[in-house]
């Protein structure tokens, strides 16, 4: 857990807006996760006397799964410069690379990138929602 750091500055991007962000990253870990608990369901055996393991439609699951990941996609990408940069310091702060006091350091690192990319950074982070949330906390948002 991070320290939490005296917050002398405001945020482009509102804490309900990256609590949002949050819920849809969680969602989206946790359908992969879920999917793949025990290990045991993508396992085929073409002996006949296995039985079906696989207890959920897959692809209502991949549909709904690939909805929400394209809405949080879709949402990231309607991010402005700023908004942007500040949510990549976030989960920057989240993940340990800077802490709560360093904010204007990772925000000043965050506007260097090419952040018409950030959907795709963002949602190749498997902890995305969790680091957000820590980075939040971190800087007392």
């Amino acid at each position: 857990m991070q320290q939490k750091s005296e917050r002398n500055w405001e945020l482009s991007i509102g804490p309900d807006t990256v609590r949002m962000f949050i819920e849809k990253a969680n969602a989206i870990s946790a359908a992969i996760n879920d999917d793949y608990a025990d290990g045991s369901e993508h396992e085929v055996e073409l002996d006949g006397d296995t039985r079906d393991n696989h207890h959920h439609d897959g692809l209502a699951e991949e549909k709904s799964e690939n909805l929400v990941a394209e809405e949080l996609r879709q949402l990231l990408d309607d991010l402005n410069v700023d908004e942007a940069a500040e949510l990549i310091a976030l989960m920057w702060i989240g993940r340990g690379d800077y802490d709560g006091s360093e904010w204007n350091e990772a925000l000043a690192e965050a506007r260097q990138r090419d952040l018409r990319r950030t959907s795709a950074y963002l949602l190749g982070m498997p902890m995305l929602g969790d680091w957000l949330e820590e980075g939040l906390e971190a800087i007392g948002a």
